[in-house]
C-alpha cells in the first residue's frame, strides 16, 4: 500500500505507470483522480487542511479494509493539502486486483469512505468570501451501500 497526503502537485499518469509498472499479478487496475472543481466565476482556489498523522493513519485503515474485503493486491491513494486551483488534481486512487470486478468495487468503496471519512477539511476561497464546504447527504448516502 503507498498512501500519501501532501502538499505539492502530482502527475496521475506517472503516477497511474508507476503502480501498474508495480503489479504483474494483477489482471485488472483502476484509478479514479478528483480534481478541484471551480464552483463559481469568482473563486480562487479551495484550502484543504488536515491534522498529520491522524490522516494517513485513518487513510491506511479505509485502505486495509478495502485489501481485505476484495483480496487486492495493492492500493495507491493519493490526497493533497494546502491550496489548489480549479482543475488541478486533488486525490487519485488505484486499486490491482485478480479480477476486474474486485478492482472497481474496491475503487468505488475507497472514493465512497474518503468523500466522507477521510479527516480533511475543505473550504472554497472566492474573491468575496471562503465558505467552509460541508457534508452532502448524497455522499452520506452513498456509504449505506457498503
Amino acid at each position: 500500500m503507498d498512501i500519501r497526503v501532501q502538499e505539492g502537485a502530482f502527475d496521475p499518469g506517472i503516477e497511474l505507470n508507476g503502480f501498474t509498472d508495480g503489479q504483474p499479478n494483477a489482471g485488472a487496475i483502476v484509478s479514479f483522480t478528483g480534481v478541484v472543481r471551480k464552483v463559481s466565476e469568482k473563486m480562487q482556489f479551495m484550502q484543504i487542511e488536515h491534522y498529520p498523522g491522524m490522516t494517513e493513519n485513518a487513510l491506511r485503515s479505509i485502505a486495509s479494509n478495502a485489501v481485505e474485503r476484495w483480496s487486492l493486491i495493492d492500493v495507491l491513494i493519493i490526497h493533497r493539502f494546502g491550496d489548489l486551483r480549479p482543475a488541478e488534481p486533488i486525490m487519485m486512487v488505484a486499486t490491482a486486483a485478480k479480477h476486474r470486478a474486485d478492482a472497481f468495487a474496491a475503487a468505488d468503496f475507497l472514493m465512497d469512505f474518503l468523500k466522507s471519512r477521510a479527516p480533511f477539511w475543505k473550504k472554497e476561497v472566492s474573491v468575496d468570501k471562503s465558505t467552509w464546504v460541508s457534508a452532502k447527504q448524497t455522499d452520506e448516502d452513498a456509504l449505506s451501500r457498503w
